[in-house]
């Protein structure tokens, strides 16, 4: 797809506008549909439609290997560590309400944020590490 003008200036257009929709998916999902899971496939999404339009080496410039490894555990990290900040307010493992801030309904809403960015980052980057190792298999 390196030839296709079409194809690229399109793609070009329309990746900042779904990487936008993905963020928004990522902060209504505790009101509605969405949220880290959805938030974090669509935005793994348009790094693929990226790679696939203009090329693995490319894509890797945007997106290296290291970055990839540096956001797997990072994402379980901060989803870990909400709940220990839970334990440590004195209640169960991922008990929001239970986090250090006041007023608790604000430690909750605050806490599903926390979650959902955690498993956002995670979902996002283990989708594009696939993605990545599997294009590279390809190529062998």
């Amino acid at each position: 797809m390196k030839d296709n003008i079409i194809v690229r200036t399109i793609s070009r257009i329309l990746i900042p506008f779904i990487q936008i929709y993905s963020l928004y998916v990522l902060a209504h999902g505790d009101l509605g549909p969405g949220g880290g899971f959805q938030g974090g496939v669509i935005i793994a999404s348009s790094i693929i439609l990226y790679v696939m339009v203009f090329g693995i080496e490319e894509g890797r410039k945007r997106v290296s290997e290291k970055t990839c490894d540096l956001l797997n555990p990072s994402g379980v990290l901060i989803y870990a560590g909400v709940g220990v900040a839970a334990l440590l307010g004195g209640g169960v493992y991922l008990e929001y309400a239970a986090l250090p801030i006041e007023p608790a309904h604000l430690a909750s809403h605050l806490g599903i944020y926390g979650i959902e960015i955690g498993v956002f980052i995670t979902v996002s980057a283990v989708m594009m590490t696939i993605f990545f190792e599997t294009a590279r298999h390809g190529d062998d």
